[in-house]
């Protein structure tokens, strides 16, 4: 960004220290001790020592901020208006299998909106940074949702649930219904470089159901700072929902129809 504020400094430079710790045990990914926190769902060490890091940077300079972490219990803060949402490792199953397409997602809350937003790709050095207002930007590069409008020329990524989750079916319906009308359907494994994705115009969109918030909360600001829509598949927001829809303004409405009547 051409001017990032005090807040969006500290938190690239958090992403880019935990950023560091991580690239270095995805070196050594297979020696890595890992420990399960449910079917499908891993977390690894360098998974915690990444949220401690950021943690550490963020609070040290923002003491009164609260804090909601993937790893560790939420915060309320002395200033109830503001906080962190951080997932220090997103993309987990991507990194403990050594494929390089996992990111930082850090994002900062003012009154329960988002107004701030770094997504950081350690392995590829690509930081995705967004301020309310300010746009979006790539690497100090201006970057906007794609332009296209042919759903048949267009591509979209999700997220498949893994084994036992009830939602599986749903999506299964979703991807039958849509792919017929699109060039392809991604499923790369980290829902916030998916956003992330959707705002440089490398997506036409994105959907996923049983998100967290730290999942998404940076990749929604980046999305509309980038001038794409966001909207909840169902219910009336996006992290009571647990679900999200993303896409530019050309198809928006016809792919948010196409996944409502899968």
């Amino acid at each position: 960004m051409t001017q990032a504020s005090a807040n969006v400094n500290i938190m690239i430079k958090a992403a880019r220290r935990a950023g560091r710790g991580l690239l270095r045990d995805f070196g050594e990914v297979e020696q890595l001790q890992v420990s399960s926190k449910g079917p499908g769902d891993f977390v690894s060490r360098a998974d915690m020592k990444a949220e401690q890091i950021i943690r550490e940077e963020l609070m040290e300079a923002r003491p009164n901020y609260g804090w909601l972490g993937e790893e560790s219990a939420e915060v309320k803060g002395a200033d109830p208006t503001r906080r962190w949402i951080v997932d220090p490792l997103d993309g987990t199953t991507n990194f403990l299998h050594g494929l390089p397409h996992w990111a930082i997602s850090i994002a900062l809350e003012h009154k329960r909106e988002i107004v701030a937003a770094v997504i950081y790709d350690p392995v590829k050095d690509e930081i995705f940074v967004s301020e309310k207002g300010a746009g979006a930007w790539l690497n100090d590069r201006r970057i906007r949702v794609s332009g296209r409008t042919n759903m048949l020329e267009m591509i979209f990524a999700t997220g498949i649930p893994f084994g036992g989750r009830a939602d599986l079916p749903d999506t299964l319906r979703d991807i039958a219904a849509l792919v017929p009308q699109t060039a392809g359907v991604r499923r790369f494994g980290a829902a916030a470089l998916d956003l992330a994705y959707v705002a440089a115009g490398r997506y036409d969109g994105f959907w996923e159901r049983g998100l967290n918030s730290w999942d998404m909360a940076a990749g929604l600001l980046l999305v509309r700072e980038a001038g794409g829509f966001v909207a909840p598949l169902t219910g009336e927001s996006m992290f009571d929902s647990r679900s999200v829809i993303a896409a530019n303004g050309n198809v928006f409405e016809k792919f948010k129809s196409v996944l409502q009547n899968a």
